[in-house]
C-alpha cells in the first residue's frame, strides 16, 4: 500500500461518522455503515503496516483480556496477536482457576478484571440465549464500575463469538470478499450461497451463518441461505437480514436445496450448524447438567444429520456456480471428507484447491480485531492512525 493509498484511507476514515469510542463491538447490525467501513479501513492499514514491517503499537501499556468459554484456534490467536501488536499485554482468563467456581458474579468478575484493562474479548457461543446476554452483562458491569469511579477507564467488550453473531469472522470474510472482488461496491449483486453442510457432529453454533446473512445483506449482496427443513436459524436474525437486504436493495432467499443455492453463485460458504430448536433444547439440558438427556439428544441429532450426507460441497456442485469458478469460503476448521472425517462438509479436492484462499480469508481476522479495539479506545482514531503511519516505526530492529 503506497503512501498515496494510505492517505486515501486516512481521508476516508476522517470523513466517516463513527460513534465507537468507549463502546463495544457485539453485533455487526448494531453498527452503522460508516462504522463498518471504518473497521475495514483501519484493518487494511494495519495489515499493510504489518506486511511492510511497520509497527502499529498504539498503547504503551495495559491489558487485553480474553475469556474463551469454548475451544478456539484462529480467534484465540488472532485476539492475542491483535492486542500484542497494539502494545497491550494479553491475559487469558481461565474460569476454572478463578473464583467464578466459588460463586463470583458476572458483575464482580467484570470489575475485578478491568482495573488496568483496555479491552475484553469474550467467546461464549454454546448456550443459545446466554452468550450475547453474558457479554451485555459484562458491558453493563464495566460501565457501572467506570461511572462509580471504581475503574479509571471503561474497557471495550469485543464479541469473539456469541450465540447470535461472530462479527470478527464475518468482518474478516467481508475483507476477503473486498480484496477478491476489488471493492465493496463490486459486491453489490454478487450471489453468496450460505448453505448448511453435513457434519458428523451436532452442536455447531448458529453464529457463523447468522453473521454472514446479517452482514452481507448490508452490502447489497444476493444472499441465498440454504438448509434442510428443520435446520432453521434464529427467527429474529432472519428478520434482521431481510430488513438489511431491503434497505441495501440486495436480496435474501431461503431455500431447502444446496443445488439451488449454488446455482450461478459467485461465492459459496458450506458450513454445518445445529438446528435452532435443537440448540434451545441443548441449552436447557446443559443448564440442568442432564448428561443422559444430552446423550440422547446427540444420538437423535446425529441420526437426523446422517439423512443429509449429500449436502457436501463437491466438484459437481461447484460446477453449478457462476462459470464454475465460485470462491469457496469457510471459517475453519472444515470437516473434510476422507481427511478429518469419513463424510463431511467438503471433499478433499475442493478444499485443497481453495486452501490458500481460506487461509488468506483467516489472515484478515487479527487485523479486524485490532481495528475494533483501536476504534473503541481512541477518541480521534483518524488522527492517531495518521501519526502511527507517519512515525513509521519498524516492528523489529534492523540487524
Amino acid at each position: 500500500m503506497t503512501s498515496k493509498i494510505f492517505a486515501s484511507k486516512l481521508q476516508e476514515l476522517k470523513q466517516l461518522k463513527t460513534n465507537m469510542y468507549n463502546g463495544d463491538f457485539l453485533l455487526t447490525w448494531e453498527k452503522s455503515q460508516d462504522e463498518l467501513r471504518a473497521v475495514i479501513a483501519v484493518a487494511e492499514c494495519f495489515k499493510e503496516m504489518h506486511r511492510t514491517g511497520k509497527s502499529f503499537k498504539a498503547f504503551d501499556n495495559g491489558l487485553g483480556i480474553s475469556i474463551f468459554r469454548d475451544h478456539s484456534t484462529r480467534t484465540r490467536f488472532s485476539f492475542a496477536s491483535a492486542v500484542n501488536a497494539l502494545g497491550l499485554a494479553l491475559a487469558d482468563m481461565d474460569e476454572a482457576k478463578s473464583q467464578v467456581a466459588h460463586g463470583e458474579t458476572e458483575r464482580e468478575t467484570a470489575n475485578m478484571l478491568s482495573f488496568l484493562a483496555e479491552t475484553v474479548g469474550i467467546r461464549d457461543d454454546m448456550f443459545l440465549g446466554e452468550g450475547d446476554k453474558y457479554q451485555r452483562i459484562f458491558s453493563k458491569s464495566v460501565q457501572e464500575g467506570f461511572d462509580e469511579g471504581v475503574l479509571h477507564q471503561r474497557p471495550s467488550v469485543i464479541n469473539l463469538q456469541s450465540d447470535i453473531d461472530h462479527p470478527t469472522q464475518s468482518m474478516a470474510d467481508l475483507l476477503k470478499l473486498k480484496d477478491y472482488f476489488g471493492s465493496l461496491e463490486n459486491l453489490r449483486g454478487k450471489k453468496i450461497a450460505m448453505t448448511w453442510a453435513y457434519s458428523p457432529s451436532y452442536g455447531k453454533p448458529l453464529s457463523v451463518p447468522q453473521g454472514i446473512i446479517g452482514l452481507m445483506t448490508r452490502f447489497g449482496m444476493d444472499v441465498s441461505l440454504a438448509y434442510p427443513e428443520g435446520y432453521d436459524l434464529i427467527p429474529d436474525v432472519i428478520n434482521v437480514a431481510k430488513d438489511n437486504a431491503k434497505k441495501s436493495k440486495g436480496k435474501l432467499t431461503i431455500v431447502n436445496s444446496m443445488e439451488e443455492a449454488f446455482q450461478n453463485a459467485d461465492v459459496v460458504y458450506p458450513k454445518s450448524w445445529a438446528p435452532y430448536k435443537v440448540m434451545e433444547c441443548r441449552t436447557d439440558l446443559l443448564k440442568q447438567k442432564d448428561k443422559a438427556g444430552l446423550d440422547l439428544l446427540e444420538k437423535e441429532c446425529l441420526t437426523n444429520n446422517a439423512k443429509f450426507k449429500n449436502w457436501e460441497c463437491n466438484a459437481k456442485l461447484m460446477g453449478l456456480t457462476n462459470k464454475g469458478k465460485a470462491l469457496y469460503m469457510h471459517c475453519l476448521p472444515a470437516d473434510i471428507t476422507g481427511v478429518s472425517c469419513k463424510a463431511g462438509e467438503v471433499t478433499a479436492d475442493i478444499f485443497d484447491k481453495y486452501r490458500r484462499e481460506t487461509y488468506h480469508e483467516a489472515s484478515f481476522k487479527p487485523f479486524v480485531i485490532a481495528a475494533m479495539i483501536f476504534l473503541t479506545r481512541f477518541e480521534n482514531p483518524g488522527i492517531t492512525l495518521e501519526q502511527l503511519i507517519k512515525n513509521g516505526v519498524a516492528r523489529k530492529f534492523a540487524s
